[in-house]
């Protein structure tokens, strides 16, 4: 059965209790989810965290071994790829080399069956979407990366589906094409209407875009939210450190540095370098120690600092801080509001 007209409330994705096993590998292992109509939803973790497999399930590709997954409220466990209501864009574009650019658009209408000047009308609107108009008779080799990965998002937007699932879609392209390409999938999400599900283990693009990060370890989510939450109040060590860098805290080490005694996240950005003389900010702590490392990051410097009680702070300070290095003695202010609790150490 196709999948019906969502009413307002029903979640554009949702998974209870979904499990996938390969052989004793648990790749996703009983993971709840619900992803909102008009969302743009970022699945984040490193590689074999069960993203991708996840990503995979909502498309299709995969079944899983238990568990129930919905698209806006239709029970697709049991629907081929074709009869769901979403399109994938892959990291490898998977452009058909010997068609034109117009007609790798066009491809899922042909094989719907819609006839030639219809689906090319279609393929032009789609490509113009991208801003890829006029080049609808030149050859995928033709093309640059930026300008094939759009020709793949122009082929999957075609058809008009509910849910777009991005695998990766931006990994192969350089830093400044990437960070273009992540304001305009942005922009297009938003001018569309459409939930989009985003699969990526860079964290930079998990957070610029999405309004809301799941963030994946060993077939699990550990942590779901808007990207200001999961970044600044992280729920685990492993958020902590894998979404941006922190530093963790024993719960002992926390509460002396007037934090609550527990398990806690410090950024590096939070921690301030005081310069010679300067009053140690209202509501926070004093730390002197001695600088054992300083790299140079661009815009800022990171400083590695062991306290004289022997605890390791890792800082991000303003590059200007040029003065510092190895051997310097230092002091560093750290605000009780920037120890942030977690649930758990692991």
């Amino acid at each position: 059965m196709p999948v019906s007209d969502p009413a307002p409330t029903t979640p554009a994705v949702r998974f209870a209790g979904v499990t996938r096993h390969f052989g004793a590998v648990k790749a996703v292992d009983g993971v709840d989810l619900s992803i909102a109509p008009g969302e743009f939803f970022a699945m984040l973790g490193p590689s074999g965290s069960g993203k991708t497999t996840c990503l995979r399930l909502i498309a299709g590709f995969e079944q899983p071994d238990a568990g129930r997954i919905e698209i806006f409220g239709e029970s697709v466990e049991r629907l081929p790829p074709y009869r769901r209501a979403v399109n994938t864009v892959f990291q490898d574009y998977a452009l058909f080399p010997h068609l034109s650019v117009g007609d790798n658009v066009a491809y899922g209408l042909r094989v719907r069956g819609v006839g030639r000047a219809e689906r090319d009308r279609l393929a032009r609107e789609a490509l113009t979407m991208v801003k890829l108009t006029g080049l609808e008779a030149r050859r995928p080799a033709q093309l640059s990366g930026g300008q094939r990965q759009r020709v793949a998002l122009a082929r999957a937007l075609v058809v008009r589906p509910k849910v777009l699932l991005l695998d990766e879609p931006l990994g192969a392209l350089d830093l400044k094409l990437r960070e273009e390409m992540q304001g305009e999938l942005k922009s297009l999400q938003r001018a569309l209407g459409l939930s989009f599900v985003f699969v990526t283990h860079d964290q930079s693009e998990a957070l610029s875009m999405a309004d809301r990060v799941a963030v994946f370890n060993e077939g699990r989510i550990v942590q779901v939210g808007p990207p200001e939450e999961v970044y600044e109040r992280p729920a685990t060590r492993f958020v902590a450190q894998f979404v941006g860098s922190a530093n963790v805290l024993g719960a002992a080490q926390a509460l002396a540095l007037g934090g609550a005694e527990r398990p806690s996240s410090l950024r590096p950005e939070k921690i301030l370098l005081l310069s010679p003389g300067a009053q140690v900010p209202e509501a926070a702590v004093l730390i002197e120690g001695i600088v054992e490392d300083v790299s140079y990051q661009g815009p800022v410097r990171r400083v590695v600092v062991r306290s004289a009680a022997g605890l390791l702070l890792v800082a991000a300070v303003p590059a200007s801080a040029s003065n510092v290095a190895a051997g310097h003695a230092v002091r560093l202010a750290i605000p009780r509001a920037a120890l942030q609790p977690m649930e758990s150490e692991g």
